[in-house]
């Protein structure tokens, strides 16, 4: 009977560590299986020529199951929304209206009072500096955190998901964006005085030719002052 028992006991062990040995196996394939996604991603987002639609059927597939795909799904989910808050970053940058805004169409389109382009001028410089915070935002742990943290994981894969995911994203340098969008609005801050000026001295100006010309040699030194501040911005 004892002999018995003890052959029950070593089947049981046997099949318990065959079971144990499969979800070791599987855990380490559902995470190779990560690492790869992750690596093509990166990749590919660090390409001379970017594919967004490879990057993007990339974000909106899910390559592991279990815990593994939560992890996966998060992740994507945090790219995805700071891609969104990037591309909203680099349609302002490349706005074409921004050089439009001292052209002697504008000008004669939306001067002297200009009112247009002040509210452009005010409503872009408020929404960079918006997109610039929320994209500060997004490279702290509580922002990249709160994309797993309430998924119900164990702790080990959030740890896997901090360590892995969030150590490499929290290693990126910010400072090359937010220096371009400061840039920006400080262009943005010379064009508006520009436009101020021509506001304020409405009836001294006019466009000749596609010119400018104005009543007196002084205004005329002043707008060339602003325009030159401008190109040193």
């Amino acid at each position: 009977m004892k002999k018995k028992i003890l052959i029950v006991l070593a089947i049981i062990i046997v099949i318990a560590l065959v079971v144990v040995g499969y979800f070791v196996v599987s855990d380490l394939m559902q995470e190779g299986k990560l690492q790869k996604e992750l690596e093509e991603i990166s990749n590919l987002s660090n390409a001379e020529e970017i594919d967004m639609e490879q990057i993007e059927e990339r974000l909106n597939r899910t390559v592991t199951t279990g815990d593994y795909a939560v992890v996966e799904k998060a992740f994507k989910q945090y790219l995805m929304d700071s891609m969104d808050n990037m591309t909203l970053i680099a349609q302002i940058l490349s706005d074409e209206r921004m050089i439009e805004c001292l052209t002697a169409e504008n000008y004669t389109e939306d001067g002297p009072e200009f009112t247009e382009t002040k509210e452009y001028l005010t409503e872009t410089k408020e929404q960079l500096e918006k997109l610039k915070n929320e994209y500060v935002q997004f490279y702290t742990e509580e922002k990249v955190m709160s994309y797993i943290n309430d998924k119900g994981l164990d702790e080990y894969y959030i740890d896997y998901y901090k360590t892995n995911i969030a150590g490499d994203i929290l290693s990126n340098d910010t400072q090359l964006v937010e220096t371009s969008i400061d840039d920006l609005i400080q262009v943005l801050d010379a064009t508006e005085d520009v436009i101020n000026f021509l506001a304020e001295n409405k009836n001294s100006w006019q466009i000749e030719d596609g010119n400018i010309v104005f009543d007196s040699d002084a205004l005329s030194n002043q707008y060339d002052g602003l325009i030159e501040k401008l190109y040193e911005e």
